[in-house]
């Protein structure tokens, strides 16, 4: 179960926020029964880019196997 201030991987585009699959955001907040979240999205330096709301179908818990990407936001 996911859980306050964990790093979650989004698993689709969210065009509406210029946020594309395979993206992290930190869980600031869990709306009602894990229905949806509130992420926060940090730039590769530490500074809060965003903070969106998300549906518990759009994120994921970060796996052991995942790789970090870096990409430039075009926001």
């Amino acid at each position: 179960m996911i859980k306050e201030f964990e790093q979650v991987v989004i698993i689709e585009d969210l065009s509406e926020y210029d946020l594309k699959a395979g993206d992290l955001g930190t869980v600031v907040m869990i709306h009602g029964d894990h229905a949806g979240y509130e992420l926060e999205i940090f730039s590769a330096d530490g500074r809060t880019l965003d903070v969106v709301t998300v549906e518990a179908s759009q994120v994921r818990p970060v796996s052991r196997r995942d790789v970090l990407h870096v990409r430039e936001r075009s926001a």
